[in-house]
């Protein structure tokens, strides 16, 4: 007797990749220093919501809710996946200056000073600009890596839904 409906795997894997995929972001945040832009904070968005719900599918196939509910479940994870998508492409691209970003950018949330004050702070800390990329890495910045994991992760959750019992 199988002990497992074909969704569960997936729904782990997915809630699993966009747990790390957000927890990644926070880290290069907190443990690396890279300060995020407004379109950075949007990006995470996705992956907040997304994460909670494939682990509730994951869930509902393990103890087998009906299929249709566990596939609707990644269904949303493949719509929301697809909206991160867009999100780390709209932000690539105003990266390579392909059209404009937000004139509100620099608007994020307060810079820790070290306890400093914020002129003494004001030569050690780079304030986030949402066309610059922070880093690059085999030339994808944050948000085109962003963009090309959310991309996969929507064709998983996608793929998983529409899978047949």
């Amino acid at each position: 007797m199988q002990t497992e409906t074909p969704y569960l795997k997936a729904a782990i894997f997915l809630a699993f990749a966009m747990a790390l995929t957000v927890l990644t972001a926070l880290g290069f945040q907190h443990i690396g220093g890279y300060i995020p832009c407004k379109l950075c904070y949007e990006q995470r968005t996705p992956f907040y919501v997304g994460a909670p719900l494939m682990a509730l599918a994951a869930l509902g196939a393990w103890l087998r809710w009906p299929a249709a509910l566990t596939r609707a479940l990644l269904f949303l994870g493949a719509l929301i996946m697809a909206y991160s998508f867009y999100l780390g492409a709209k932000h690539a691209g105003v990266e390579w200056g392909w059209w404009p970003g937000p004139t509100d950018c620099g608007a994020v949330a307060p810079v820790d000073t070290g306890g400093k004050g914020v002129l003494d702070a004001i030569n050690t800390v780079v304030p986030p600009s949402c066309d610059k990329a922070a880093l690059r890495i085999f030339g994808l910045s944050f948000a085109g890596w962003n963009a090309v994991v959310s991309f996969v992760l929507m064709l998983v959750a996608g793929w998983a839904a529409l899978k047949r019992t």
